[in-house]
């Protein structure tokens, strides 16, 4: 340790840079992970001093290629059954061992890795309150700042507004949380509608609008024209690739081709009848399986099918494509909610379920109409994509309320 008859130059010297930690529960999909990353990868890009730690659950983390200055630690993983219930991915454990052992690591990251900054996603308290002994740990040492970032929309206020009571989030939030981000706009959708937080926490949101997704050097894209095809993670887009394909088989003469993205999470079983269906076509669709550079596919396309996640969403607007949403309403209403308020705004158009009907026809109508659908930029300019920008400045601000630690 430093001698406090240690000159103020060499305390200079081994002032150590500012870290910032995020965590990302990611029990399923690749939404947590992906914005944890850009959010990472910004914040190190405007500071070159900074480093960054995402502690994350998703089991296909080591797939994905990080910034410089941005490292992860995988925590064991679990999966959420079809009747909501939650297991270990871990032979030989119960969930409760899990989360257990999962919560014993976070804390230690949290007290070896002494983070200026964490930022949690979504979840206040983490998976199964799992967060708290780290969050207890950094607001008792009391040189750390606490954030939450919440996307857009949750769910349905009522729905979220009983989740929330029965996690203690509420609670949480008002004891432990700085600053709660939201990564979206006012004037497009509040997330916390519903929920019972007080002023004094409601002074401390920032609205950053909507993550801007990299638009740096991109491979060079498929053969165009193409429409993109992209159910996210794939752990639920199996009905959206059958309804895409059932499109292109139903109708001979429909274009342009179809460039598929399967994602991660799609069963084995059922992407091989896909592809069964997909060679069947002769190459008016094709596909990939996982691409953890979608960026490049996005930017070639002239039109995109997507489901309603943050993340694709924000991809859409990044790369000012026209798009058609098809959002799941199970088991939460988030991405529906979502594509219709975009929809209102002239931003994407909507294949919704019971309004349009989850067929053939209608997705190939659909399809047909990206061709002259507006860009969402002709919609909605000011501050839509500001995100980044804005979070990068708060975690600024934020530092310069906190004393400069010195590397041991």
């Amino acid at each position: 340790m430093i001698s406090t008859n240690d000159s103020s130059s060499e305390l200079d010297h081994l002032q150590r840079g500012p870290r910032v930690m995020l965590y990302s529960h990611d029990t399923f999909g690749l939404g947590h992970l992906r914005r944890s990353r850009a959010l990472a990868g910004a914040i190190t890009a405007a500071d070159p001093t900074a480093s960054a730690l995402i502690l994350t659950g998703s089991p296909v983390a080591g797939r994905f290629a990080f910034p410089s200055r941005v490292d992860h630690m995988r925590l064991p993983g679990v999966i959420k059954r079809s009747d909501g219930s939650y297991a270990s991915r871990t032979m030989g454990m119960s969930i409760e061992e899990t989360t257990a052992l999962r919560s014993g690591l976070i804390r230690s990251m949290a007290q070896q890795y002494d983070p200026d900054v964490l930022i949690v996603d979504k979840e206040p308290t983490g998976f199964r309150g799992e967060l708290l002994p780290a969050l207890e740990l950094l607001s008792q040492k009391g040189h750390s700042k606490l954030v939450l970032g919440l996307r857009d929309v949750l769910d349905e206020p009522e729905v979220l507004a009983e989740e929330w009571a029965r996690k203690e989030a509420i609670a949480a939030t008002e004891q432990f949380y700085d600053e709660i981000w939201i990564y979206g706009l006012a004037s497009i959708y509040d997330p916390t509608k519903g929920l019972a937080l007080s002023p004094l926490v409601r002074d401390r949101m920032h609205w950053t609008g909507y993550l801007r997704r990299d638009l740096g050097p991109l491979d060079t894209p498929p053969e165009q024209p193409y429409v993109l095809i992209t159910p996210g993670g794939g752990g639920d887009g199996a009905m959206m690739v059958d309804l895409v394909l059932s499109a292109y088989e139903q109708d001979p003469d429909l274009a342009p081709r179809a460039v598929l993205v399967y994602g991660p999470f799609l069963s084995g079983e059922t992407r091989e009848a896909f592809e069964t269906r997909v060679e069947a076509l002769q190459g008016r669709v094709t596909t990939v399986g996982f691409e953890s550079r979608i960026e490049t596919l996005f930017s070639g396309a002239q039109g995109v099918v997507c489901m309603g996640g943050y993340n694709t969403f924000c991809e859409v607007l990044s790369f000012d494509k026209p798009a058609v949403i098809v959002p799941r309403t199970t088991p939460r209403l988030e991405q529906w909610i979502r594509a219709s308020r975009a929809e209102e705004l002239g931003l994407v158009s909507m294949l919704d379920e019971r309004r349009d009907g989850w067929t053939p026809a209608a997705m190939t109508k659909a399809i047909r109409a990206l061709a002259t659908q507006k860009q969402p930029s002709q919609a909605f300019s000011s501050g839509l994509l500001d995100g980044l920008d804005c979070v990068t400045k708060r975690v600024s601000a934020l530092l310069q309320d906190l004393p400069r630690k010195v590397a041991e």
